[in-house]
């Protein structure tokens, strides 16, 4: 095996390792009661706390990696002598300024609303029914890119999303341990994440298009966001569990972990998306999903059926199939300047 072709099969190992990691370890926080606590709001709040903090850590690094190049020899162009650019150059220095912060707010409500129902789906589903029960996200993407962006849809994908929504009622009326609420709470997820992507494009300028800056402030007003949410649904919970889960070791490392895993998954999906394409990527990430699906059922014991598993695998078809399309289309469309594209279609074309 060539080394190129090593590095791309390392990448994507970690891609899955870290996603479906993140899911299984966010499923026993969430519902695990005897290493974690019934508080998913506490739980949420404090991986957006790890996730501000190493965006502060890795800016600090960044700026001191810096400072030390600064000193290095100068070149004849008058510059510091080349070398191999480090690993935390890609990130600002973290500082927080309140306009700034104003601009972000907007999304970071979105986003708080995305990770909350995220993680309530995860709480109350079965782990092989999660991607199920969020794979409406392709669907709310079309509607709202339609609604707000004014963006075209063709037949072709519309086809795609019929093939979606087809797989999120045959794995729902396959589900042994059907919940509502946990379906509910995955429909809701989903409408966010379409939400957030479109107030991310429209909120990215406020911060240089900085996807690390945006990220520490996105944190930081969740932080702040959470913490009313806390105090009204889950205080008496936290109170209970200050002699057992609040005082053990393995909760703190498991919730810090878990933390770190969300912040990592973003660097894996950029990693994985250089190192393949943004197709591969996606194909990755929907035998990820299916690989997911199916060690769910042996490790967590849940009961698959034959409707439940068609279900699965449909969804995930219909997915690859609207990512293929869209690409095609997208392709088609960048071939065909004949005429400069509007705004609205610019937009849907940077979406896709």
């Amino acid at each position: 095996m060539s080394s190129d072709a090593q590095y791309i099969a390392s990448v994507v190992a970690t891609y899955w390792f870290v996603s479906i990691s993140m899911v299984y370890l966010n499923k026993v926080l969430m519902s695990n009661d005897g290493i974690s606590i019934d508080a998913p709001l506490f739980v949420t709040w404090y991986q957006c706390i790890i996730t501000a903090l190493i965006c502060w850590t890795a800016g600090e690094v960044a700026q001191r990696m810096q400072k030390k190049a600064e000193l290095l020899p100068k070149t004849n162009d008058d510059a510091p002598a080349a070398g191999k650019k480090s690993f935390f150059s890609q990130f600002p220095k973290a500082e927080y300024q309140k306009a700034t912060g104003q601009k972000v707010f907007p999304l970071s409500v979105v986003f708080v609303g995305m990770i909350t129902f995220n993680n309530l789906c995860l709480k109350w589903v079965e782990v092989s029914f999660y991607n199920v029960a969020r794979s409406l996200t392709i669907v709310f993407n079309v509607v709202l890119s339609k609604a707000m962006l004014g963006s075209p849809t063709s037949p072709r994908t519309l086809m795609c999303l019929g093939v979606v929504i087809l797989g999120f009622f045959m794995g729902s009326s396959g589900e042994v341990n059907f919940s509502f609420k946990g379906t509910v709470a995955g429909i809701c997820s989903s409408l966010f994440v379409s939400l957030n992507s479109i107030f991310t494009k429209k909120v990215l300028p406020a911060v240089d298009n900085d996807h690390w800056r945006l990220t520490f402030y996105n944190n930081v007003n969740a932080c702040i966001l959470f913490l009313p949410l806390i105090l009204y649904y889950e205080t008496s919970t936290i109170i209970a569990a200050m002699s057992h889960q609040l005082t053990s070791t393995m909760f703190w490392s498991a919730m810090t972990v878990a933390g770190f895993f969300g912040f990592s998954i973003g660097i894996v999906t950029v990693l994985q998306i250089k190192a393949t394409s943004p197709l591969s990527h996606n194909i990755s990430g929907t035998a990820k999903a299916a690989v997911q699906s199916m060690m769910a059922f042996y490790i967590w014991g849940n009961q698959p059926t034959f409707m439940g598993v068609l279900g699965i695998f449909t969804v995930l078809g219909g997915s690859l199939m609207y990512t293929l399309v869209k690409m095609k289309e997208n392709s088609a469309g960048g071939a065909r300047k004949a005429a400069p594209p509007s705004p609205a279609k610019e937009q849907e074309l940077r979406k896709a």
